[in-house]
Parts: C-alpha cells; structure tokens; sequence
C-alpha cells in the first residue's frame, strides 16, 4: 500500500489515553479504517510499547516509527507515526488494571497534544479515554480532559457537546451531583451555552443558520412554576437575551419531548441543563457513533464518547466506531476553521 498525500489533509494528533485501557487497541482499529486517511493525517501521541503490545492484539501488521516532530510524518496506510513524549516507568502494566503511573502519563500525552497544537505543529487532536481517578491521583487536579484542556489553552468559557448524525446535545452543567444543578444553573450560565454553541455550528459545524433548543429543568416544563421557577426565572430569560442578539434559539421545552423532535430534524442542537438529561437520549441514538466536542476552545479537540473500558482492554473487541468519528470530526472542524 503507497502513501497518502498531505494536500489539504489536517494533521490530527490522537492521544492514547488510559494505557490500560482500549485506547491502544482502537487507535489501532481506527487507523485501519480507510475513510480515516481520506480526511486527514493522523499523528499518535502516545507509549510506542503500549502501541506494540497492542497491535499483537488486534492483528496489526505494519510499522510503528517513532518520530519527534510532526513534520516527520509521511503516512502510509501500512505505517504508523507516533510521538512519545513520556515513557511507562511501571514495569508491572498489566493491560486493563488501572495505575497511578497510566494516569501519570496519559496526561503527559494530553499536554504534548495540547502544545503541538497550540504552537500549529498539528491542526487538532482526538483524546482516547482516561481515568479520571487515576489522573487526579498522579497530580493532576482535574475533573478529566476538558478541564485539563482549558487550563492548558488558556481557555475560560468552553462546553461540552455529544455529536452524532441525528442529535447534538451541549451540557449546561457537566459532572456535578444532581442536587446540585438547580444551584448551579445561572442565567448568564445557560446563555454562555447557548452562546458557545451557536457560534460552534455557525462556525466549526457550517451551519449557516443554526436552529438550537433549550432544555426545561422541571418536569412540563415547571407547568407555570407548580413543578419550579427555573424556567421562568433563570432559562427563559437567557433565550430571550440569545434571540435579541440574533441567534435563532427556542425554549425552554420539556425534555420528555423535546429530544424526539430534535432527532427529527427539527433543530440542530439541544442545550440540555445537566449531563443524563442530554445524554441519556443521545446514547440511545449514538451509543456507539457519538463524538465528544468541546466548544469554545482556541484549539480544535474532539473525543470518544465512552470510557477506559478495562473489562474490554486486551481483548481487541472494543468497539473503534466513535474513534473513527472523533476523527472525521477534528478533520471537518479543522478545515472549517480554516476557511
């Protein structure tokens, strides 16, 4: 198999994650998906040994080369580039058994990402999943990637959204107690969402004119404040100050409804108030294809939308379909961008 030209080709660097997770794995099986390298040139960041031992997995049978910059990288659909910025110092990783140390530098990965990045090496990058226990653990006081990330770009205002064919769905609040949420909703908190990510399908997404929908807290709706006040009080007031600044926003609608009607075409996104609210009916649609998007970041950065999955790590049976999404995604945003 010959080369792949990089004309007009993003570079995309893909974190490995969690090394005892199924990051290696479908990294691997991603990149053996030809429709990955019709969109873009893909750089790994990861533990070149973790990537070997992985490839006995899975069946791969070409080359893995070590490279220290991106410009290094011709890649071949039978060649493999990776950039390792750490190595495993844990001469007992077992794959599937979370460590200290895989938190320790599966961060390292997401920092060398970020930096190469941020200083144009590539045009985005694609995060396989990671341990947020063990991340914290290693140093690294982070609820997981997007904080991480944030952090690292300089980035104040940013939102998570889930992606797929037929819903996307952005996350007022993300990993936050239930009890929590009607505390944390703000108005200028729901805006700041709204905002976000209008400007990200107007942009990122090339939408030219974006149709989003805003997520009720309560039940019905509140039903005119007998099941609470927040839609009054905090939500509607946010939809009414996105419309005067000519965004086409509607809501606040009750969600027993509201997503049904989003997967029909009827608007482009949803911004759900809190994490199972929005995620729970895209990962009846998208349990396998969704992508993780975060928006509002200087940098482009997409993700799998599932976990480290030990129980599935070194097995090779690890679904690599969202990976092979995040991609096409990173690689769409990024030629967005750039037009």
């Amino acid at each position: 198999m010959g080369k792949v030209s990089k004309a007009e080709k993003p570079l995309i660097g893909v974190t490995m994650g969690d090394p005892a997770g199924v990051g290696p794995e479908i990294i691997l099986k991603a990149l053996s998906d030809g429709t990955v390298f019709s969109v873009c040139l893909p750089i790994i960041v990861g533990e070149p040994g973790v990537l070997n031992q992985a490839a006995k997995v899975v069946g791969w049978q070409g080359k893995i080369q070590v490279i220290s910059d991106p410009l290094e990288a011709e890649p071949s659909v039978d060649k493999l580039f990776i950039i390792s910025p750490d190595a495993l110092e844990d001469t007992h990783f077992v794959t599937g058994v979370p460590t200290v140390e895989g938190g320790r530098v599966a961060a390292r990965f997401i920092a060398e990402a970020v930096r190469l990045t941020m200083a144009g090496k590539i045009s985005g990058m694609v995060t396989c999943p990671i341990n947020k226990a063990m991340l914290n653990k290693a140093g690294y006081p982070y609820e997981g990637h997007t904080q991480m990330i944030a952090k690292l770009t300089g980035c104040e205002s940013h939102v998570m959204m889930l992606a797929g064919s037929r819903l996307r769905v952005s996350l007022v609040t993300i990993h936050v107690p239930l009890s929590e949420v009607p505390k944390l909703i703000s108005s200028e908190r729901v805006f700041d969402t709204i905002a976000i990510t209008y400007a990200a399908l107007s942009g990122d997404f090339a939408l030219p004119k974006p149709r989003l929908a805003v997520a009720a807290l309560n039940p019905h709706g509140g039903e005119e404040g007998l099941f609470g006040r927040e839609e009054e009080e905090v939500i509607s007031p946010a939809v009414m100050e996105a419309n005067s600044r000519g965004m086409d926003v509607q809501g606040p609608f009750p969600s027993d409804t509201l997503f049904w009607r989003a997967a029909q075409g009827e608007f482009d996104a949803v911004v759900a108030m809190y994490h199972d609210q929005g995620l729970g009916p895209l990962k009846l649609i998208h349990f396998y294809d969704a992508v993780n998007v975060t928006l509002g970041l200087p940098i482009v950065r997409t993700s799998v939308d599932h976990g480290t999955a030990y129980d599935l790590a070194g097995t090779g049976k690890a679904s690599h379909t969202s990976l092979v999404n995040a991609l096409h995604m990173a690689a769409m945003i990024a030629r967005n961008r750039n037009t």
